[in-house]
């Protein structure tokens, strides 16, 4: 059983900078597929981008390529999600979730093949 903890969440402005981390226990962290979602208010849960085992692979939805960057350290246990040039739009609670028994060379990017989630960090930007 893998448990997820994200954090780095908090209040930026329009244009800056943030990177949440997503520090995981229990389970062997480095076969895992890891993702970031995001939930806005009101909005469905959607996939951000992930990365596969070994950090080999990414993967990121088209409103953040550019923007955003993935990557993990398996030594730590942990995955990380830089994002700059942020938008008031990507406003919301930021997910990380793990996905057991996936390829390792290839990312996950539906909701359904991840397995475990942590319990969100909020994410605002103001204009």
């Amino acid at each position: 059983q893998v448990q997820l903890r994200e954090s780095g969440g908090g209040l930026v402005q329009a244009g800056g900078s943030l990177r949440l981390s997503c520090a995981a226990s229990g389970g062997t962290f480095s076969r895992y597929t890891m993702g970031w979602f995001r939930q806005a208010p009101g909005k469905e849960r959607e996939f951000v981008g992930g990365v596969s085992w070994r950090g080999l692979y990414t993967y990121y939805v088209d409103s953040v390529k550019g923007r955003f960057t993935i990557s993990r350290d398996n030594a730590k246990n942990t995955v990380y999600l830089q994002m700059s040039s942020l938008k008031p739009e990507d406003t919301a609670v930021y997910y990380c979730a793990a996905a057991e028994n996936y390829s390792p060379f290839s990312v996950a990017r539906r909701r359904n093949e991840y397995d475990y989630w942590g319990q969100g960090t909020q994410v605002t930007v103001s204009s």
